[in-house]
C-alpha cells in the first residue's frame, strides 16, 4: 500500500488524526489527557505551530495545525515520541503506543470555506461518534476534551496561547468577544443537532476526503499542490536523509547566543560550568527542533540520553546544579517567555 503523501511548506495548515496501536487507548484518565495536550503546547512552542481546533477521544486525536515554518514531520515526530515516553512512564508501560504513520491532509486556508468546515467537523466528532448522545444545548460544549469547550468557549485568559481561538473567529466572520464565542458555540451545538455531526463541506465530499484524501481544497488548490510536488524543496525527505532546517539551526544559535550573554559564557559552551550548560540544554530542548544528540555534542552533556535525564531535572525542579545559580530564574522567565 503506498504511503501517503507528505507535503510540507510555509505557512501549510494540516488535519492530522493519529490512531493508538490496533485500536487501543491512547488516554487512560484525564490525566492523560492533560500531559498530552501540555505536550502539544510544547510542541507548538517549539516549531512556531498555531492550531485551530482539537479534539481528544479514547483512541484517537485531531487536529488542525498551521506550521508557519514548514516543519510537520520534524514537530510530529517529537509530539508522537514525547507523549509515548510520558504515557509509558505514567503507567508502567513499554513499547509503542501510536499505530501506523499519523494521517495529515493538507487544507486550503486561504478561502473557499474549507478551514471553517474542517473546524467544524474536528469539533462534531464527539457527536458522530456517539460519545456525546444528547442533542440538547450545551451537550457538545460540555464535552471537555475539545477545543471548542476548552477554547471557543472561553476567554483568552482561560486557554492555552498556543490555541489560535482568535483567528479561527475570524474565519467565521466574528470577534474573540464574549457575546461571538457564544455565537459559535450555538452554532456548533445547531450543527450537532441538524446534522448528526456529519459535515459536507464547501465540494460535499468532507467525510470521505478527510478520511481517505490526501488533500482538503479546491481544485485549483490541487494544482498548487502538485506543482509543489515537482520542487525538491517540497517533498519529504527519507528518514535517513533528514537534516535540521537552516531557519532551526540559526534558531538554536540564537538560543545560544543568549545563553552565553546571560551566564557570561565565553569560547567553548562545553567547556562552561555546568549549570550554564544545563540552562542552556534545557532551553535549546524547549524552544528548538534540535535533537538531544546535538544537544549533548555543542553542550558537552556527553549523550542524548544524558540531556534527556538533565532536562527532566529542570522540569521537576530538582536539579542540584542550578539550586545556587543566581541567574537562573530570570533565564527560566527568560525561556519561558520566549526570549
Amino acid at each position: 500500500m503506498a504511503r501517503q503523501l507528505r507535503i510540507e511548506y510555509d505557512g501549510a495548515v494540516y488535519h492530522v488524526v493519529a490512531r493508538g496501536r490496533d485500536g487501543a487507548a491512547i488516554f487512560h484518565d484525564d490525566e492523560d489527557r492533560e500531559v498530552f495536550l501540555r505536550t502539544v503546547g510544547e510542541a507548538c512552542v517549539r516549531g512556531g505551530w498555531r492550531v485551530y481546533a482539537y479534539v481528544l477521544m479514547a483512541n484517537h486525536y485531531h487536529l488542525v495545525v498551521e506550521t508557519p515554518e514548514g516543519n510537520l514531520s520534524t514537530g510530529m515526530k517529537w509530539l508522537q515520541n514525547t507523549y509515548t515516553r510520558r504515557l509509558n512512564g505514567r503507567h508502567a508501560g513499554w513499547g509503542e503506543v501510536f499505530g501506523d504513520r499519523y494521517r495529515a491532509i493538507v487544507v486550503e486556508a486561504t478561502g473557499g470555506g474549507y478551514l471553517e468546515a474542517l473546524v467544524d467537523f474536528v469539533h462534531l466528532n464527539p457527536v458522530r461518534s456517539g460519545v456525546v448522545k444528547s442533542r440538547k444545548d450545551g451537550a457538545l460544549a460540555g464535552y471537555a476534551w475539545s477545543s471548542l469547550a476548552a477554547g471557543y468557549a472561553v476567554a483568552a485568559s482561560d486557554r492555552p496561547a498556543w490555541l489560535a481561538v482568535e483567528a479561527g473567529l475570524q474565519r467565521y466572520g466574528l470577534a474573540d468577544r464574549a457575546a461571538d464565542r457564544r455565537r459559535f458555540v450555538e452554532r456548533t451545538e445547531a450543527l450537532a443537532r441538524e446534522t448528526g455531526g456529519e459535515v459536507t463541506g464547501p465540494n460535499d465530499g468532507a467525510q470521505s476526503t478527510l478520511h481517505r484524501g490526501w488533500y482538503w481544497g479546491s481544485p485549483a488548490f490541487r494544482e498548487q499542490l502538485l506543482k509543489r510536488l515537482k520542487k525538491p524543496s517540497a517533498r519529504l525527505k527519507p528518514r535517513a536523509a533528514q537534516s535540521i532546517r537552516p531557519r532551526d539551526r540559526r534558531k538554536a544559535q540564537e538560543w545560544l547566543d543568549l545563553a552565553r550573554k546571560h551566564f557570561g559564557v565565553t569560547g567553548d559552551f562545553a567547556k562552561a560550568p555546568r549549570a550554564a550548560r544545563v540552562a542552556a540544554a534545557w532551553a535549546l530542548h524547549s524552544r528548538t527542533n534540535e535533537s538531544q544528540a546535538w544537544i549533548a555534542e555543542t553542550l558537552g552533556l556527553r549523550t542524548a540520553a544524558n540531556v534527556s535525564q538533565q532536562v527532566r531535572s529542570v522540569d521537576q525542579g530538582t536539579h542540584a546544579a542550578l539550586a545556587g545559580e543566581k541567574r537562573w530564574r530570570s533565564w527560566e522567565r527568560l525561556v519561558r517567555a520566549g526570549a
